[in-house]
């Protein structure tokens, strides 16, 4: 049984990554003053600066991309798990479904991350490990579906305008926010973006998260943790010298908020994720 592994953009995975691990992927994309552009083919660098002149829009991939890739890979594979950023803040598991249903000759099973960013990108990666070792589709989905049971994620923005303008958060909340200078920790919960817990200061926010990841490795759990940021690398490497200190029953990597989700959460935004090995 072959099992072809398809993921978007927003995994943000390294292209080493996906070449070793054999992932598709299709992305979402990044429109500034009317021209569009693949998500994937901006820097981080370049859409931060561009996004402090112009705010962007952004959309999911095409119907088509989803097709064309679905139709393609149905000739060397006899089924796809495909992997996508929440449905709550995005439609793109919803074209894959639709997609799915147009192309004959390969059955394609979605998957409903119910976030983003790289802790979507634990589920690609270890369903592509599994697919390698031959694993057909449903004992990858039973797979994912456990790893949901240990996943967290909290993140917290600098400001929560761009989450209130896109449109994935509520006027009256980045009101309260911006009145009071408040950092909420925010998170996901039924697949939408919503506060944790409301902190007064950045710094506090992220103490607060690293509670969070104390009391998940306690007892010697044995955790894969990844650090999220926004166009701020330093702060990044860091606080992964000070996690690696506090939690050392943790394996910490770095990875970034890229254009998609860096439009609706702003520069400097920081997150802490991480799931049981």
């Amino acid at each position: 049984m072959k099992t072809a592994i398809v993921t978007d953009s927003t995994a943000y995975l390294p292209d080493e990554t996906r070449k070793k691990l054999n992932i598709h992927m299709v992305s979402l994309q990044v429109t500034f003053g009317g021209h569009s552009h693949k998500e994937a083919e901006l820097t981080e660098e370049a859409f931060y600066q561009k996004a402090k002149e112009e705010f962007p829009k952004t959309s999911q991939p095409p119907l088509g991309e989803f097709v064309n890739l679905y139709t393609e890979l149905s000739a060397h594979y006899d089924e796809i798990v495909s992997i996508h950023l929440s449905s709550g803040i995005s439609g793109t598991y919803a074209g894959s479904q639709q997609a799915a249903a147009m192309v004959d000759g390969i059955a394609v099973h979605s998957f409903d991350s119910e976030l983003t960013c790289a802790l979507q990108g634990f589920y690609v990666v270890k369903a592509a490990e599994l697919a390698k070792e031959g694993a057909d589709a449903q004992s990858i989905l039973n797979e994912l579906n456990e790893m949901k049971k240990t996943l967290r994620a909290y993140f917290m923005v600098e400001d929560l305008k761009h989450l209130q303008r896109g449109g994935r958060l509520s006027s009256a909340q980045a009101l309260v926010g911006g009145m009071l200078q408040i950092k909420p920790i925010l998170h996901f919960k039924e697949k939408v973006i919503v506060p944790f817990e409301k902190v007064r200061t950045r710094k506090k926010a992220m103490n607060r998260i690293v509670d969070l990841l104390k009391e998940d490795s306690k007892d010697g759990q044995k955790l894969q943790g990844t650090i999220i940021h926004a166009n701020r690398p330093d702060e990044a490497k860091q606080w992964r010298k000070e996690l690696e200190i506090a939690c050392p029953d943790v394996d910490f990597e770095i990875s970034y908020f890229g254009p998609v989700i860096g439009t609706h959460l702003g520069e400097g935004a920081m997150g802490l994720g991480w799931v049981a090995k």
